[in-house]
């Protein structure tokens, strides 16, 4: 008697049922919310360009999608690849017949979902580095110039008695502790005040000789992966203490950067900040906020830091990954070619002068 009755706009049922099956389906793989969520977008956006229920989808659909977000969105090469990832995802669980949308899509529809993103009509995963070739770290001496222009700013802005001094001031130690650790936005958004400790084999930097990073990067299906970074800036204590007892007050949390609102900091809003500093200073392009963690590896680098050092402080589990931010600037690669060829020229004349000898 119940399949006897029609049912109200099928297609909208159909539709919601299936990317509620797929959400569940992700959350028992232990995907994360901010994850899951982001590829249910990306299947919406998808179906609003195209225009066409996902049991209507064709390759010729995937391809013409695809060529909009390049040509039109001009999207980077990671962007499109997680489209891609996200709708083959989607639409490898509604076409496997093991959850019956088959079934359902035939017997209202007339026809059924099929997968429709290949190999042959999706950007592939090839290489680990997929950032654009004009991104780059800071040089010494625009950090120096940045660091230096946000701290006037916020002089700037306390002087002038406007609002908005406290949060100048928190973007400005933002920048710095971002760089003076290697952390990553959302590694450093979670920081609070109970994630330093003192390193006993570095006294001289009091409470404040190691970050306990508590939200470090994830792996697929897994919780964030936590681990401490050590203090190696001898500036950097002095920047945290400064910012507790003058900028950050007393809100009531544990956070070592609250919003005014008193919830964290969004990345756009340090995104801003930092790119207006550039514009105001005239850096060229390439520089972003990530730009402080390409910094921190590429100096530490070139101050002769152990390569293995540097890969367990920026939280890679490969040196491979750590090498992606071997940006050595031009004079670090000329001093060290030069030290290398005077050695080569010494141990040269020391095996003649022997030769001679013998």
């Amino acid at each position: 008697m119940v399949e006897s009755v029609p049912v109200l706009r099928p297609d909208e049922q159909v539709l919601q049922k299936m990317l509620e099956g797929w959400r569940n389906q992700q959350l028992s793989r232990n995907l994360q919310f901010a994850t899951i969520d982001q590829r249910l977008r990306m299947v919406e956006r998808f179906i609003s360009h195209v225009n066409e229920d996902p049991w209507n989808w064709t390759p010729a659909l995937v391809e013409e999608f695809s060529a909009d977000l390049r040509t039109q969105k001009h999207v980077a090469h990671s962007t499109l690849r997680g489209y891609h990832s996200a709708l083959r995802a989607f639409t490898s669980y509604i076409s496997n017949p093991d959850y019956g949308f088959d079934v359902v899509c035939e017997r209202f529809f007339g026809t059924h979902p099929a997968q429709v993103f290949y190999d042959w009509n999706t950007a592939p995963h090839v290489q680990e580095y997929d950032g654009r070739p004009k991104k780059r770290p800071y040089t010494r001496e625009e950090i120096s110039q940045l660091f230096d222009h946000a701290d006037d700013e916020v002089e700037r802005i306390g002087k002038s008695g406007r609002k908005g001094w406290q949060a100048a001031y928190r973007d400005a130690v933002m920048m710095k502790i971002a760089y003076g650790y290697g952390l990553r936005f959302n590694e450093l958004r979670h920081l609070q005040t109970v994630d330093f400790a003192r390193n006993p084999h570095a006294r001289e930097f009091g409470a404040f000789g190691v970050c306990k990073v508590r939200y470090g990067k994830a792996k697929r299906s897994s919780p964030h992966k936590p681990r401490s970074v050590l203090t190696v800036w001898r500036w950097t204590p002095g920047i945290i203490e400064d910012w507790l007892a003058n900028g950050r007050g007393d809100p009531g949390t544990l956070d070592l950067f609250p919003s005014e609102r008193g919830g964290l900091v969004v990345e756009s809003t340090l995104i801003r900040r930092v790119r207006r500093y550039c514009e105001e200073l005239g850096f060229s392009n390439g520089l972003d906020l990530h730009s402080f963690r390409r910094s921190y590896a590429t100096h530490l680098l070139e101050a002769g830091w152990d390569p293995r050092f540097v890969q367990d402080q920026m939280g890679h589990e490969h040196g491979a990954t750590t090498g992606i931010y071997h940006f050595v600037s031009d004079e670090f690669r000329r001093s060290t070619l030069r030290a290398a060829l005077d050695r080569t020229v010494k141990e040269a004349m020391a095996r003649k002068t022997e030769d001679g000898t013998s």
